[in-house]
C-alpha cells in the first residue's frame, strides 16, 4: 500500500468492488436456485452445486461444438448456451426430484445425506464424461476486453454481461414468485401443505417445478461462471458451502434478504482481500456473519409463516 497515490488507491478499491460484483453474480444466482429448494422447501440440497457444474459443462460443450464445427456461430452461441443450462439443470432436477426427493420431504437429515451422496455420484460421472481436468468455454469476442469509464479504471466486458444477466434473472424471479399463479401456489404450499391440497393445488406438481426451478437456476449460474473461472468436476462444490451462508444469512424464506446477503458477503471478501489474504479474509467474513446471527438468527430479514 506504501508508495501508492489517493487516485490509484481508490481506483483499485473500484476494481476490487467490481470484482467483487462479479462473484456476486454468480453467488446470487446459485442462493436464488437455492432459496426456492431450502428457503421455500425446506430441502437441503448438498448437490445444488452440481447443477451449476451441469451449466458450465453445457456451456463448454456449445462452445466446443461451436468451435469445430459451426465457427459462424460463435458470436451467438453463448446466449444459447445461457438457455441450454437452464433446460439441462432444469431437466436433471426433474428427475432427481421424481426419482429420490419426493420421498425426502420433511426428513431434512435424509435429504442432506441422500443428495450429498448423489453429488458424489454426479461429480464421477462428470469425470467419465469430460475427464479429470479442468477445461474452459471459449468466450466471444464481444465479451472479452473492458470497458474504461475514466483513466485506471478497467471494466471487464464478460463481468458487464454477467452482471445483466444476473439482474435479469433475479428480476424475473421476484416477480415469478410473487406476481404468478404458480408463485402463489407455491406460498401457499409453504405455508400450509394441507389447505393448499384441499383448495384444489396439485402440491406434487408445484414440489417438483419448485426443486427443477432452482436447479435451473443453478445451471444459469454455471454459465456465468465460465466467463470468470475454468470448469472442472468438483467445480460446483466449491460454492455450496457459501451459498448455504447467503440463503441462511439472509433469511430462509426471504428473497429480498438473499440478495442483500450476498452482495454483502462477495463486496467483504472481495475488498478484504485486497487487504489481507484470501484465507484471513474469509475467516473475518464468517466471523462477522455468526456474530450477527447469533444477535439475530433470523437472518438479515425475516419472513412471516405460518407452520
Amino acid at each position: 500500500m506504501e508508495g501508492l497515490t489517493l487516485e490509484e488507491f481508490g481506483a483499485i478499491l473500484v476494481m476490487q468492488g467490481f470484482n467483487g460484483l462479479s462473484y456476486f453474480c454468480v453467488l446470487l444466482l446459485m442462493a436464488l436456485g437455492l432459496a426456492i429448494i431450502f428457503g421455500q422447501m425446506g430441502v437441503i440440497n448438498m448437490a445444488h452445486g452440481e447443477f451449476l457444474t451441469i451449466g458450465a459443462y453445457a456451456t463448454f460443450l456449445l462452445s466446443w461444438l461451436s468451435e469445430h464445427y459451426a465457427p459462424w456461430f460463435m458470436p451467438y452461441y453463448f446466449l444459447l448456451a445461457v438457455l441450454l443450462g437452464f433446460a439441462a439443470a432444469f431437466a436433471v432436477g426433474h428427475l432427481t426430484e421424481l426419482a429420490l426427493i419426493r420421498h425426502l420431504y420433511r426428513r431434512p437429515l435424509d435429504s442432506l445425506l441422500a443428495t450429498w451422496g448423489l453429488a458424489l455420484i454426479m461429480q464421477q460421472g462428470f469425470r467419465s464424461l469430460f475427464g479429470a481436468r479442468e477445461v474452459s468455454a471459449t468466450l466471444p469476442d464481444w465479451l472479452l476486453g473492458s470497458w474504461q469509464p475514466v483513466s485506471g479504471i478497467d471494466i471487464p466486458l464478460n463481468g458487464l454481461f454477467v452482471m445483466a444477466l444476473t439482474m435479469l434473472l433475479t428480476a424475473g424471479v421476484l416477480i415469478l414468485t410473487y406476481r404468478s399463479r404458480w408463485g402463489l401456489q407455491m406460498r401457499a404450499t409453504t405455508q400450509n401443505r394441507v389447505m393448499a391440497g384441499a383448495v384444489g393445488i396439485d402440491t406434487q406438481q408445484v414440489d417438483r417445478f419448485t426443486f427443477a426451478l432452482g436447479c435451473g437456476i443453478a445451471g444459469v449460474a454455471g454459465a456465468a461462471f465460465t466467463t470468470i473461472g475454468s470448469t472442472g468436476p468438483t467445480s460446483g462444490s466449491l460454492y455450496i458451502v457459501d451459498t448455504f451462508l447467503v440463503v441462511v444469512f439472509g433469511g430462509a424464506q426471504s428473497m429480498l434478504g438473499t440478495v442483500a446477503s450476498a452482495f454483502s458477503i462477495a463486496q467483504a471478501s472481495s475488498i478484504l482481500e485486497f487487504f489481507m489474504t484470501g484465507s484471513m479474509a474469509k475467516v473475518s467474513v464468517l466471523l462477522t456473519i455468526i456474530v450477527i446471527l447469533m444477535m439475530r438468527p433470523e437472518g438479515l430479514f425475516r419472513a412471516n409463516v405460518r407452520r
